[in-house]
């Protein structure tokens, strides 16, 4: 595919994504997806692995389908075929996108196996995006669309869940680091992406140890303020 057309195809996609996540308020919005980007063309490059357009294409719509921004799976899906369908993509290059995205979310640990290193790395983009300052920006407000608690004591961190139990069971915006985000940076595929996790990983155990801190100043002494890092 000439360079041209590669380049057109990406303007596109970048113009369709901006048109259905760009006013997103939880956490998935056009600059998340373009950090996703940013950072799958990064380590790719210095990993010197990947095929850096099937890269970039499956970052830029690897939240189309997700079932949390769409009204369940088929919705999503459906927009994401329809959208393929309109590109002048070789029929391989369109199942290597979609296989990527059907295979690089969490789901409460228990996600697909991945076949392709540019699955690994768009997966471990989307990871180091959940992390972080950035991630605990996006927590907060992914959790707040969601109605969740920032933090109840009595609400303990599930260890193991199935995907309904991870998508809408109880919990709270600070369990959630427990059940996901402090379990990531071991779940990263290379090298590039776990070298940038390491302070990110840190700056999360800082953060929730003030803010167990901050929680016992303004609570009983005697009440159970959280678990310790």
């Amino acid at each position: 595919m000439v360079y041209f057309v590669k380049d057109e195809i990406i303007r596109q996609t970048e113009e369709y994504v901006r048109n259905e996540l760009g006013n997103d308020a939880t956490g998935h919005d056009w600059y998340h997806i373009d950090r996703v980007r940013r950072n799958a063309l990064y380590i790719s490059k210095k990993e010197q692995k990947g095929e850096p357009f099937i890269i970039e294409m499956a970052a830029l719509l690897h939240d189309i389908p997700d079932e949390k921004l769409n009204n369940g799976p088929k919705q999503g899906e459906r927009k994401l075929a329809a959208f393929l369908e309109t590109l002048p993509l070789e029929t391989e290059d369109k199942e290597h996108i979609w296989q990527i995205i059907a295979t690089i979310s969490y789901k409460g640990g228990s996600g697909r196996p991945l076949s392709s290193i540019e699955a690994e790395i768009v997966q471990d983009a989307d990871r180091l995006d959940a992390i972080g300052a950035i991630g605990i920006a996006r927590t907060f407000a992914y959790g707040g669309k969601k109605g969740q608690p920032i933090y109840d004591p009595n609400i303990k961190a599930r260890e193991k869940m199935s995907l309904e139990e991870y998508r809408n069971g109880r919990s709270s915006t600070i369990n959630h680091f427990y059940e996901k985000l402090l379990k990531l940076k071991n779940l990263l595929n290379t090298e590039t992406a776990r070298k940038m996790a390491e302070s990110r990983q840190q700056l999360m155990e800082l953060f929730l140890q003030h803010f167990y801190e901050e929680w016992m100043v303004i609570n009983d002494e005697n009440t159970d303020g959280g678990k310790c890092l």
